[in-house]
């Protein structure tokens, strides 16, 4: 069975969210994962799901879609749909496969979508590559995207449906899951030290007893089911951590 192209589209305006649901309805290959009305809608979705291929609009309140799409780690191809033709030269830096002009034909989008099916047949077709590891990650504060430099993070805690993201400059609370910030946060910088907490090696100065001191004065609860990892990652050998 052929696999299907994961799709997203974004696009505030209604309409425009309709037709594209009703063009990709169309074709057997497609699986639209969610038709969102805005970049930050999108964000959060191709942050938590795999995505082949992003239909978005351009000009949209807030962020844009070219803000979005420079704000990703790793973009999945890009469509743009849109009413404005002043951004064809960003759309070109940013190398998307194909740049409609609403209001846009069934055979027009037929075209776009061909050029993404060969670019997606000659991705599988290429030998694995070496990622360069991201050393950033980009988060939803209030009305904006916000970058976050991974050794800036002290340490993450988990609030049920939100997480608090304590770093050297400012504390973020957002609605996100550990799970995820676990799979994102590079683990050459960080482990787990409890259920409720995700902290950076470096930012540890001491460790007293069931309690770790970072820097700037903060400090987390290490669990017993995390330690003895905690302690291997800190290079504590077991017999000085029994002294403890």
């Amino acid at each position: 069975m052929e696999q299907k192209i994961k799709c997203l589209v974004v696009d505030d305006e209604p309409i425009a969210r309709e037709l594209m649901t009703t063009y990709i309805a169309k074709i057997p290959q497609l699986e639209l994962v969610q038709a969102c009305e805005s970049a930050f809608e999108a964000s959060d979705v191709l942050q938590q799901q795999h995505i082949d291929l992003l239909f978005s609009d351009i000009q949209m309140p807030i962020i844009n879609g070219v803000e979005m799409i420079r704000s990703l780690h790793f973009a999945p191809l890009v469509i743009f749909t849109t009413a404005s033709p002043n951004y064809a030269l960003e759309s070109f830096e940013l190398d998307v496969v194909d740049y409609l002009m609403k209001p846009f034909s069934f055979d027009r989008f037929l075209k776009a979508l061909n050029k993404a099916k060969i670019l997606l047949q000659q991705k599988k077709q290429l030998p694995a590559k070496e990622t360069v590891p991201s050393t950033y990650m980009f988060i939803k504060d209030g009305q904006k995207l916000c970058k976050l430099v991974f050794n800036d993070i002290y340490y993450v805690e988990g609030m049920k449906d939100y997480i608090k993201i304590v770093t050297a400059q400012k504390t973020y609370i957002i609605y996100q899951r550990m799970k995820y910030m676990e799979s994102v946060l590079p683990t050459s910088l960080f482990t787990r030290a409890h259920k409720s907490y995700i902290v950076q090696l470096n930012a540890i100065k001491n460790i007293m007893g069931n309690t770790a001191e970072l820097l700037n004065n903060h400090s987390i609860i290490i669990s017993k089911q995390y330690k003895q990892e905690l302690n291997k990652r800190l290079g504590i050998a077991q017999d000085t951590a029994d002294e403890e």
